[in-house]
């Protein structure tokens, strides 16, 4: 027989006892403070996206731009079919995206301190006499080399110093790439480009010239990420291509620590990093290591297990001494790190062979 749903009997629970709350009715601490964390992460999203808008609203028009542009011939020519314009990640890379102009003036403030601390600008002033006897004609040439090396190194340290890589890893987390996942980047490890510039600078090439080679290298970056088939075997030993930094970015192991180069993949093969498989093509991305799924997240991401840094700027001015020891010690860690990053063995491909 039916029962109608009025007529069902309720299920009876036993009376809370004079003074005591029903359990169902007590909220979970730990998904309190989880949902409070979550608001919060949303309300600073919103922040720095509203602060960017009224900075400079032109990455909103890069954005739109890149879609039109882009879009049509990720769907046309797709590497991975299938993969949708809202596929998972998409709303934190566009984020990223929009917060753009508040970040970049942060990691602006952050290179200034590492392009000085780099010393950097020692070898430039060493290469400056050659560079002012060199032909005019040959300048652009040896910029763009000189900038390309340099990158190339401190692009290979951000993946093997693990400090560095703490910051780098952001830009990796992602596990789809396409037009907009190159916009994923923590601003100070936007601060890596602080020593090519300064290099530069240094050795006598002009500010907007280095300037016009970093910009060139940000927006080629994006190409580079693009959802696209196209292979382009013959310039893999001339430039460097989409196939080229998809493997870069593959979470394959054979593939680790591998195409470093931003422009020319003569450093690749030089230094025994070049990967390029001729008999397979990046499927899988992404890294090992936890990352937050939102913009605030994997900005603060980097910092987490370091300590606090008001704790920290106290026992500087409490301790000046033994915070500068320990400050010195580290230092040397990560200098052994780029040390062992720079001579350590790698695969030796043949300069021509694939």
């Amino acid at each position: 027989m039916n029962v109608d749903v009025d007529q069902r009997p309720l299920l009876l629970l036993p009376a809370p006892t004079p003074g005591e709350t029903p359990e169902r009715s007590l909220p979970d601490p730990r998904t309190a403070r989880s949902r409070r964390a979550r608001r919060l992460m949303q309300f600073g999203a919103a922040a720095l996206i509203a602060a960017s808008f009224a900075l400079d609203r032109s990455v909103w028009l890069a954005l739109a731009f890149l879609f039109v542009i882009v879009v049509p011939f990720e769907k046309l020519f797709p590497r991975h079919r299938g993969q949708r314009i809202r596929r998972p990640g998409v709303g934190t890379d566009v984020a990223h995206g929009l917060a753009a102009p508040v970040l970049a003036t942060a990691s602006l403030a952050v290179a200034v301190v590492v392009g000085v601390a780099s010393l950097a600008w020692l070898p430039g002033l060493l290469l400056r006499p050659v560079v002012e006897m060199l032909p005019a004609a040959l300048l652009p040439f040896v910029g763009i080399m000189l900038f390309d090396l340099a990158t190339y190194w401190v692009h290979r340290w951000s993946h093997e110093v693990p400090l560095l890589w703490r910051f780098h890893a952001v830009h990796h987390s992602t596990e789809h790439l396409d037009w907009v996942s190159g916009f994923r980047n923590h601003p100070f490890d936007g601060a890596i480009l602080a020593p090519p510039f300064v290099l530069l600078m240094a050795a006598g090439f002009d500010a907007q010239f280095t300037g016009i080679l970093a910009v060139i290298q940000i927006a080629s970056g994006l190409f580079l990420h693009a959802n696209v088939r196209w292979r382009l075997r013959p310039l893999h030993r001339i430039v460097i291509t989409p196939e080229f930094h998809h493997w870069h970015h593959t979470n394959e192991r054979a593939a680790h620590h591998s195409n470093y180069s931003v422009f020319l993949p003569l450093w690749d093969t030089l230094f025994g990093t070049y990967f390029m498989p001729s008999d397979r093509r990046p499927q899988v991305y992404g890294i090992d290591e936890p990352m937050p799924l939102t913009l605030v997240g994997q900005l603060r991401q980097p910092f987490v297990g370091t300590g606090p840094i008001r704790s920290l700027a106290w026992r500087a001015l409490r301790h000046p001494v033994t915070t500068t020891r320990e400050l010195a010690r580290h230092v040397r860690a990560v200098l052994g790190d780029i040390w062992r990053s720079t001579t350590r063995p790698t695969r030796r491909t043949e300069l021509f062979g694939e």
